[in-house]
């Protein structure tokens, strides 16, 4: 299982606060300190122990969503094949936001090229979406305010790129307000690990169990991932270039 862990260094360890330096890191002083929740919520998301398949590194968190923010980039690769990848972004407002109905939010996007038998299913964009709260109700976890959209686009080839077949592409972009625990700290890594959930369901993949100890703490937690969720074939291997 690989962990989720990110570059550090020795200030902000790549997290984005609302005082920055030149380099777009967090300058924590003794008027702007990163909040203890924040950090936390953080380092579970680098602590996190996650499917072989997936590869997760930190990238350049958003700067206007909220005061403070961190970012992963994932993506499922089977072979040299990507299948699946996606971005997920932890973001953090200390006074709490109305919209949020907390202090914390995640923000997630999903792509992956599907099978043309996966892409003629009229029921697809509600599948999807299933499988994002299949991936939470799975680990056993709370959230709130959840919303987003789930759009596919197709490409058909032609001149000299006619022989590549056609090509569906479906993108999914949610939100939700992971519940807050002890000290206003929210599981950030059961949820880390319920969006992979999802990214390798899209990519598909077949379930895998949830190990114990890991996910929520719920009547869900230590079930099978993606429990309970509609699969769609796997994929057939290697598309053409």
């Amino acid at each position: 299982m690989a962990a989720a862990q990110g570059h550090s260094s020795d200030h902000s360890d790549g997290i984005r606060g609302t005082r920055q330096t030149a380099g777009d890191r967090v300058e924590p002083t003794e008027k702007n300190p990163v909040p203890a929740a924040f950090r936390r919520a953080v380092e579970e998301l680098r602590a996190t122990r996650l499917r072989p398949e997936v590869e997760v590194d930190p990238t350049r968190p958003p700067q206007r969503l909220a005061p403070y923010a961190y970012a992963l980039e994932a993506a499922v690769v089977e072979g040299e094949q990507d299948l699946a990848d996606g971005r997920l972004v932890l973001l953090h407002d200390p006074a709490g936001h109305d919209a949020w109905k907390g202090t914390f939010r995640m923000v997630t996007l999903v792509r992956a090229e599907l099978e043309p038998e996966m892409a003629a299913d009229p029921l697809l964009p509600e599948v999807c979406w299933s499988w994002l709260t299949g991936a939470f109700e799975a680990r056993g976890l709370s959230y709130g305010e959840a919303s987003g959209t789930v759009t596919m686009a197709g490409s058909h080839y032609f001149g000299g790129l006619a022989e590549r077949r056609p090509a569906t592409q479906i993108e999914i972009r949610a939100s939700w307000t992971p519940q807050e625990g002890p000290a206003g700290v929210p599981d950030a890594g059961a949820h880390l690990a319920a969006w992979c959930d999802l990214l390798c369901q899209v990519a598909g993949l077949p379930p895998a169990p949830v190990e114990p100890g890991e996910g929520g703490t719920g009547p869900g937690a230590g079930t099978t991932s993606g429990a309970g969720v509609v699969s769609l074939p796997q994929r057939r291997g290697p598309q053409q270039p």
